[in-house]
């Protein structure tokens, strides 16, 4: 009787999930094992206000998300991309929708019932779990002799294959602490330093005034600008949000790579808020220097343009006095107010990292060319992408090729 190749997968996430169904489907037998009492934490975590499964948007739009890593993820994504995601979420019973933005989710937009049936689906297949397994990679590593620390102790699995699918470093309570940079290092894998990846940024800093008035609050229907030192630009319109120290929030998020970026290399990074996309400099021009009579300055502009709250504020931190009487500074601040970035918050409060294993650490199918039968998949790569279903979906399509590139291995 031929016993079938063991295959583990270390990392209960997205990606090691969609490993652990396509290695199952082969005939092998799979481990998953995750440091944490449940899997999909952070699956959970992200689908907490609706989760947003891919993006609608034509091929090529949505490769071109992923930037100076387009042409490593490109291939992965053509075998399992977002229509792939759309139909295996159908085999679960998920119906999913296009919304106004172009994101597709769950018709009842969550994530729990998903991750119940994908669970229920891996279970019946024969893909064992075992959880409050924390991989510890330090030392030797042989797939032979995977230790893992338990509640009960430490415990020695065997494995045919190995697919690590551990994540990056950000909501390390939900697992992903990045513990594993050091390990693989040691073993020769070459790691590119993990970072802050659709992340919130401190400014050089508020007034006190607008820091305790504003903080928590969005800046709505606006849109930010942005050229760094080597010339890339972004603009976008949207919504982010004010916080005790600077900025955060979906449009501040689509930036970030390049924000980030040009901090680590200038020391700081200069964008420009329009906080009237939809009107042209010289209407608002026209708007300021009407005249006002009576009126304070606030009244007119709230009149005229519409501007309060939270947009008045930031052109206070941004003018002095006799600037917000000057029509044409005014106007001109209105289209472009200039907010200064120091730093990325920290990695942990990310919504996820940069950095990772490099891709030239790897084969096509994702195996160390190290640690030959060791592959990677999901976070734990050095890619990033924006928020939109793009990290959901490129993770999932990493696990997959993981798992074609150890079924091939072994024969399957």
């Amino acid at each position: 009787m031929t016993v079938s190749p063991t295959v583990a997968v270390i990392g209960g996430g997205p990606a090691g999930l969609m490993a652990a169904e396509i290695l199952s489907a082969s005939g092998a037998q799979v481990h998953v094992y995750d440091a944490m009492p449940s899997v999909g934490r952070k699956f959970l975590l992200a689908g907490r206000g609706g989760l947003n499964l891919t993006h609608s948007e034509p091929f090529d739009a949505f490769v071109s998300r992923f930037g100076e890593r387009r042409a490593q993820l490109e291939p992965m994504l053509a075998q399992f991309g977002p229509q792939q995601v759309r139909e295996w979420a159908s085999g679960l019973g998920i119906e999913t929708f296009v919304g106004t933005s172009g994101r597709v989710f769950p018709t009842d937009m969550k994530a729990a019932p998903l991750l119940r049936a994908w669970l229920h689906r891996l279970r019946a297949a024969g893909v064992q779990f075992h959880m409050r397994h924390r991989w510890v990679g330090e030392g030797a590593f042989d797939p032979a002799s995977l230790r893992f620390t338990t509640p009960a102790g430490e415990v020695i699995a065997s494995a045919d294959a190995v697919v690590l699918a551990l994540g990056g470093a950000s909501w390390a309570r939900l697992g992903s602490d990045g513990a594993w940079v050091p390990w693989l290092e040691a073993k020769g894998v070459d790691v590119a330093p993990l970072e802050p990846a659709n992340c919130g940024f401190d400014g050089s800093g508020w007034s006190e005034h607008f820091s305790s008035r504003f903080a928590g609050q969005p800046f709505k229907s606006v849109a930010i600008s942005f050229t760094d030192s080597r010339g890339r630009q972004f603009a976008r319109k949207g919504e982010f949000v004010a916080t005790a120290t600077g900025i955060e929030g979906s449009l501040i998020y689509a930036a970030s790579a390049l924000l980030r970026d040009e901090i680590a290399e200038k020391g700081s990074a200069t964008l420009l808020l329009d906080l009237l996309p939809d009107r042209s400099a010289e209407q608002v021009l026209a708007a300021v220097k009407h005249p006002r009579g009576a009126r304070s300055l606030s009244s007119h502009l709230k009149s005229r343009l519409g501007l309060e709250g939270i947009k008045a504020g930031v052109l206070h931190e941004a003018l002095s006095r006799e600037a917000m009487h000057d029509p044409q500074q005014l106007a001109a601040t209105i289209k472009a107010v200039p907010l200064k970035l120091v730093a990325a918050r920290p990695i942990d409060e990310a919504i996820s990292t940069a950095g990772g294993v490099r891709f030239d650490a790897l084969d096509a199918q994702l195996m160390s060319k190290a640690l030959p039968g060791v592959f990677a998949a999901g976070e734990m790569l050095d890619w990033e992408a924006p928020t939109g279903g793009y990290l959901l979906t490129a993770s999932m399509a990493s696990g997959a090729t993981a798992a074609r590139g150890a079924i091939q291995r072994l024969g399957l």
